[in-house]
């Protein structure tokens, strides 16, 4: 049997609106010739502006030491799937953004990385009220032409696990300096 699922005007008055802003990015090429570390430095410290999709999905870089990266983020309603739990794309964003930044902070002056492969294991749902979640990536290697990394995410303030996952990635000269 079908059932109706129109909004009424009850349910459409408790619409919601998210709306954020950001700069356009700049390329790590235009950051001259320093290391993935250093331009993982500059975009903590504001110097160079956050990947736009940072604001997109509600989640920054909070720290970065050589082959690691740190990202927190907070859950909300605005990231649902159709079940009511944040959308695993979410946490694959997430895991990938930290993998990925994990590897730039051990790649030197004029190399830049792409993900060419990401595995993700969801193993706890994430709701609306769920807390800080934290992802701390780590390079496991990094070579000349491939890199791989490992992730977790988890409860910033528990340590609970909610995810984690790997990337490889194809390691190459930025454009310019081919």
């Amino acid at each position: 049997m079908a059932q109706d699922l129109t909004l009424t005007p009850e349910a459409a008055a408790g619409t919601r609106t998210r709306t954020h802003t950001w700069e356009p990015p700049a390329g790590y090429a235009s950051a001259g010739g320093r290391t993935g570390l250093q331009l993982a430095r500059m975009s903590l410290d504001g110097t160079l502006p956050e990947a736009p999709i940072c604001g997109t999905l509600g989640f920054r870089l909070v720290a970065a030491e050589e082959g690691t990266a740190v990202f927190e983020g907070e859950p909300g309603e605005h990231l649902f799937n159709p079940m009511g739990t944040v959308h695993g794309g979410y946490m694959a964003t997430l895991l990938d953004s930290a993998l990925g930044t994990a590897v730039l902070t051990a790649l030197p002056a004029g190399r830049a990385y792409t993900t060419v492969q990401l595995g993700v294991n969801l193993v706890r749902p994430v709701f609306a009220a769920t807390p800080t979640l934290r992802c701390e990536g780590r390079a496991v290697h990094v070579g000349r032409t491939t890199a791989t990394a490992e992730a977790r995410i988890v409860g910033a303030a528990d340590g609970k696990l909610y995810a984690h996952g790997t990337a490889t990635c194809a390691v190459f000269a930025l454009p310019d300096t081919v």
